[in-house]
């Protein structure tokens, strides 16, 4: 799963998220991602090596908060 935007760091993301910006998650080609509940993610995008990786609470299809 990945999130959108492409976040290039576990903590951009986190910041993101604090500061109110919309992060949804995705998954291209790969089933449907939770709308409600917890899932993994990883970024940066492919093709690009993937260097973090986090736990994500999703509400509605929107990550709320980075729980692991």
């Amino acid at each position: 799963m990945y999130v959108s935007p492409n976040f290039k760091s576990k903590k951009a993301l986190k910041e993101a998220l604090k500061a109110g910006r919309e992060v949804v998650i995705f998954s291209p080609g790969l089933g449907e991602p939770v709308k409600n509940g917890e899932d993994s993610v990883e970024g940066p995008h492919y093709p690009e090596a993937h260097r973090w990786y986090a736990r994500v609470k999703v509400e509605n299809g929107k990550v709320v908060k980075v729980v692991g």
